[in-house]
């Protein structure tokens, strides 16, 4: 079974503190950044997984020269106007939305045709929403059945700026639009719900023309074409959402305490922070600092003596969009039924997301009650579970594998998790890290 991660027994009381790899988000927008910048970049703790190796490649098909040596990686950027448009260029961007979508914003002044495909789970998921507002810019996009990768994009000279509203709380969309604007004359406006918020930080850093207007349910942000900027080195911050699975170990493991070190807290990624506060974690940030605009901390936590169930208010959505499925692991041992709504989003990633949360639930012996956008949780703090469990056939996202996991290490079983090797995609030395909490 080499391809399968078996747990027999789940873990005992802990009192650790560890490091988890570099933000995945940051990570592959530094990349596109440092793709545009004139000079040489650097950074160091840069996440090594298949998405931001995905990253790196499709730079180097537009001509920029990269280096990876064992702690850092050069990017050799030419400014603004640097790439070069080959004919009969493919990007794979795997199973990277983010590189997918975002990658669109900087083709759209292409003279040639240019290819983009994925693997079978992003080929799934909506490109529609990314290839209507750039088409507005003067970008030509064939999609697949006018919704899916693979797509072809052609871009135009004559860029024109546009107006752009997001509502669906979509971060890549938010991005890929900003993007595009950098390259337009003139002015473009967006009007995005809130999401997270790295590629309005990065630029701010970098004294581009963005200008951000902060309103209650969504930011106003404003981007003039752009003329070319000094490159930027990056010492990458730990990623909030690789931190999540251990924050949720702990959470779930009686009489244990974590401290998990230099992670990224931006204040669009902490839903899972501010949600499992509710139920009752002891969650506390040590040694609060702001590096390049981002908020980084010692994360602190504390298992509880009873977690409480939560009734979990919309505004919370975007930034746990990520952690929805560990969310709901503490929901299954918490008093009370916890209630989960307006969640369609969760179903845009890399798997159905929401469907695979109830499933793996339903197998630990849960009851829920689902629609296509919510989740009633009906909570059990006596859980525990002493049969065979096995997940397979859930399009190899990472995020199902790893939640798997720590779903088997805390309430017990037999747990059969298959395709260990989906942790690539996001965080490759996730059972290393994980092996030194088994007993």
């Amino acid at each position: 079974m080499p391809n399968i991660y078996v747990i027999r027994k789940k873990i005992k009381k802990f009192n650790k503190s560890i490091s988890v790899s570099g933000d995945k988000s940051i990570s592959i927008r530094w990349v596109l950044f440092a793709s545009l910048a004139k000079g040489i970049s650097r950074a160091t703790n840069l996440l090594m997984s298949d998405d931001v190796l995905a990253s790196i490649e499709a730079i180097k098909k537009l001509g920029i020269k990269t280096e990876i040596n064992k702690n850092e990686c050069l990017i050799f950027g030419k400014g603004i106007e640097g790439y070069k448009y080959k004919k009969n260029i493919t990007i794979n961007a795997k199973n990277s939305g983010t590189l997918g979508r975002l990658i669109l914003g900087l083709l759209v002044n292409s003279p040639h045709k240019i290819k983009i495909i994925g693997d079978k789970s992003l080929s799934k998921r909506d490109f529609k929403r990314i290839a209507d507002p750039l088409k507005k810019f003067g970008a030509k996009i064939k999609l697949k059945k006018n919704k899916t990768l693979p797509l072809e994009i052609i871009g135009s000279k004559n860029l024109k700026p546009i107006n752009f509203t997001e509502d669906k709380g979509s971060a890549q969309c938010k991005s890929a639009v900003i993007f595009a604007g950098m390259r337009s004359k003139g002015s473009t406006l967006i009007k995005a719900k809130k999401s997270r918020n790295h590629t309005e930080i990065l630029c701010s850093h970098l004294k581009l023309p963005i200008e951000v207007k902060k309103q209650k349910k969504y930011d106003k942000i404003r981007i003039n074409k752009i003329n070319n900027f000094k490159p930027i080195n990056y010492k990458i911050p730990s990623d909030i959402s690789s931190s999540a699975f251990f924050i949720t170990l702990a959470a779930l493991t009686k009489n244990s305490i974590l401290t998990i070190k230099k992670v990224n807290i931006n204040n669009s990624r902490v839903g899972i922070i501010s949600i499992l506060k509710k139920m009752g974690v002891k969650i506390n940030f040590k040694n609060i600092r702001i590096y390049k605009g981002e908020k980084i901390a010692d994360i602190k936590v504390k298992s509880p003596k009873m977690l409480k169930s939560f009734n979990c208010p919309s505004k919370l959505n975007s930034s746990a969009i990520d952690e929805f499925l560990l969310i709901f692991l503490v929901a299954a041992k918490a008093k009370g039924v916890s209630f989960f709504k307006d969640l369609s989003e969760l179903n845009q990633k890399e798997s159905p997301r929401l469907k695979w949360g109830q499933r793996i639930l339903n197998l630990m012996g849960v009851k829920t009650i689902t629609t296509n956008n919510s989740i009633k949780i009906f909570g059990n703090p006596e859980l525990n579970i002493n049969k065979k469990i096995i997940i397979k056939n859930y399009l190899k996202d990472h995020r199902v594998f790893m939640t798997s996991v720590v779903a088997g290490l805390s309430f017990g079983g037999y747990w059969y998790i298959h395709d260990k090797n989906s942790v690539k995609t996001s965080f490759p030395n996730f059972l290393k890290i994980m092996n030194k909490f088994k007993n």
